[in-house]
């Protein structure tokens, strides 16, 4: 039997600041479920979908293997609020959305996707470190001078 995750942060603190009423709910859930049918993205998708660059398509593919991918996630914390986390993973969960391009894959989970939709995800290479990195990010208000942490828009 399969064990039952916990509400992430920053699902309950999405739910404490976005208002929902149970109709709505269902509401979006069905279109999360017709959307999650076309779940691939290309460079030119909508602003509820990730954009991947080059360099991140390059680098994915140099470093996943078979059916692994990068998960991108946010979590509360950070000197910001919110702390963006990647990590390579094989798993899909149902509430998962899938951003491919050039062969490699971005899961992003739905609590998640609120606060990156409309954003880009690149491969930075600087001298003193390389690392996965979210760019444009239309829900940020503003970030931390390392980038990766942002408070988000009210």
């Amino acid at each position: 039997m399969a064990a039952a995750r916990a509400p992430s942060l920053t699902a309950l603190v999405l739910r404490a600041l976005v208002p929902w009423r149970r109709g709505r709910v269902l509401e979006a859930s069905a279109e999360r479920q017709a959307r999650r049918g076309a779940s691939s993205s290309s460079p030119e998708a909508g602003e509820g979908q990730i954009r991947l660059t080059d360099s991140c398509v390059q680098r994915l593919l140099e470093i996943t293997e078979g059916s692994e991918f990068l998960r991108l996630q946010v979590e509360g914390g950070g000197c910001s609020g919110f702390q963006y986390k990647f990590s390579l993973d094989t798993v899909i969960h149902p509430d998962d959305r899938v951003f491919e391009q050039g062969g490699a894959r971005v899961v992003v989970d739905s609590d998640s996707l609120a606060f990156v939709k409309g954003a880009q995800v690149d491969f930075s290479r600087e001298l003193i470190r390389s690392s996965f990195q979210v760019l444009n990010n239309p829900q940020a208000q503003q970030g931390c001078s390392c980038g990766s942490s942002f408070s988000i828009k009210l």
